[in-house]
């Protein structure tokens, strides 16, 4: 692959400047850096927070979701990979979509559907960070709701204070949160040689019966447990923020996600072997239940502080992604103008990051973990869905630079794939699909308000 993108350091009177005037993006970014930043944005929340859910839809056998979970996001992971190739922009699946099928309300969708997720993806680490792993650090009442609001405001300060510390921030959580889940690997083992542990709990279905409700439990368990892959689709959001993408972006994307899916596989199995599918379904905090099971003297409250990091950096990641999706969308006209507006001294997008706080601060007061997992991983696959399909479509539009190419029947499957778990056949519960009803419906109010602003200032 060849190709490289023009230096991020603009002439010695100043920065570059982006549409419309504004200041560009710093390109901060380099390959090291990003493969943590993927590993970081995937890792967090999904396996800490949600485990225990996974193991109430599906039982012991609770690695199996986790294991399917691991290729469908390989398989839409190399559709993503082709494309930032191609487009290396911020506005992600926003971009491919009006690209390929250049339908302006479907482009807009997609685009709000990307930002929603991540917005409720962080909205259920903020209450995961209010739940049991905090009641682990203190015995004080203190509100959950609270304690997630002042988190969302927390990380709002951070993103706002520019790219290069909340990397950096990402950096050490991204270590800190591995850290923990290494813990939990290791301790497993030493348990599981010394005896401890139920092997007949990793072939243990709770589903009912065989055939169609196993299939629909699985599906079920599965689609809850993507919540624990999403992240890497955000990274391709951080294109204009990164140096050289199209050769930093394939290996970066394919390492974080092998990473990640394997570290799931084997939590998920220490997590059935040591702790009862009762005991896990019932915590919000289910990888301190494995540490308490495993007979050891690491400390819980230590884990615990873990766990609070590594929820504090998928928060972080998300909340970053949708205000870089909100700068993308408005430089591609499909938000008002006014949302590019970078603060020019940190070089930041300002308005995104407020307008994305406000809407995380609403869904941390209504919603629940499980919920807004689930929310995520339900309006993340049908994303997925679209971006499988655009990039069989963009084969039409060649680039004049090298770029990686997946071979054709991934993307095919990987849209077969999504359109399943996002289908009724993964038994999902219905607020889910009422959650993401209400969303996609406020999204179609703003973007008939953003066509009626356009066509006034036309007319004027």
């Amino acid at each position: 692959m060849s190709g490289t993108v023009p230096p991020v350091e603009g002439p010695a009177d100043g920065p570059p400047e982006g549409p419309a005037g504004e200041p560009a993006l710093k390109r901060a970014i380099g390959p090291k850096l990003l493969i943590l930043f993927v590993i970081g944005d995937i890792l967090g929340t999904g396996i800490y927070a949600t485990t225990g859910k996974v193991a109430d839809k599906v039982g012991g056998a609770l690695w199996l979701p986790f294991l399917i979970g691991f290729v469908v996001a390989m398989l839409t992971a190399a559709s993503y990979v082709e494309l930032v190739g191609k487009y290396p922009k911020a506005a992600g699946a926003a971009l491919y979509t009006q690209k390929a099928f250049k339908i302006p309300f479907l482009t807009f969708i997609v685009a709000f559907m990307v930002m929603c997720s991540g917005l409720s993806s962080a909205s259920a680490a903020a209450l995961a960070f209010s739940g049991d792993y905090l009641s682990e650090l203190t015995s004080d009442a203190v509100s959950p709701t609270l304690v997630a609001i002042l988190f969302v405001l927390a990380l709002a300060a951070v993103n706002l204070r520019g790219v290069s510390e909340s990397v950096k921030a990402n950096v050490v959580l991204t270590l800190v949160e591995l850290t923990g889940l290494l813990v939990i690997l290791g301790i497993g083992a030493w348990a599981v040689l010394g005896g401890e542990g139920e092997p007949s709990r990793l072939v243990e279905f709770e589903t009912s019966g065989t055939g169609y409700a196993l299939m629909t439990g699985v599906l079920g368990a599965t689609a809850l447990g993507f919540f624990a892959f999403v992240g890497f689709e955000d990274s391709v959001n951080m294109a204009e923020e990164t140096q050289d993408p199209q050769r930093t972006f394939p290996r970066a994307i394919f390492i974080g996600v092998t990473v990640t899916g394997t570290i799931y596989v084997l939590v998920a199995l220490i997590s059935s072997l040591l702790v009862s599918t009762e005991t896990l379904a019932g915590s919000s905090g289910p990888l301190l239940e494995v540490v308490k099971a495993a007979g050891t003297d690491f400390p819980p409250k230590l884990f615990a502080l873990i766990a609070l990091f590594a929820v504090t950096n998928s928060a972080l990641i998300n909340m970053m992604m949708a205000s870089r999706l909100c700068y993308g969308m408005a430089n591609e006209r499909i938000l008002p103008r006014a949302m590019g507006k970078v603060l020019s001294g940190r070089r930041t997008p300002v308005v995104g990051i407020v307008f994305v706080t406000l809407l995380a601060l609403g869904l941390v007061s209504t919603g629940e973990i499980a919920g807004l997992g689930d929310t995520t991983s339900f309006l993340l696959l049908c994303v997925f869905a679209v971006v499988n399909v655009a990039v069989l479509v963009l084969r039409r539009d060649p680039v004049g630079h090298a770029h990686f190419r997946t071979p054709t029947a991934l993307p095919v499957l990987g849209a077969i794939t999504a359109l399943i778990l996002a289908s009724p056949l993964a038994d999902r519960p219905a607020d889910v699909y009422i959650r993401a009803g209400v969303l996609v419906a406020l999204g179609i109010a703003l973007w008939a308000v953003n066509k009626l602003v356009m066509r006034v200032r036309a007319e004027g």
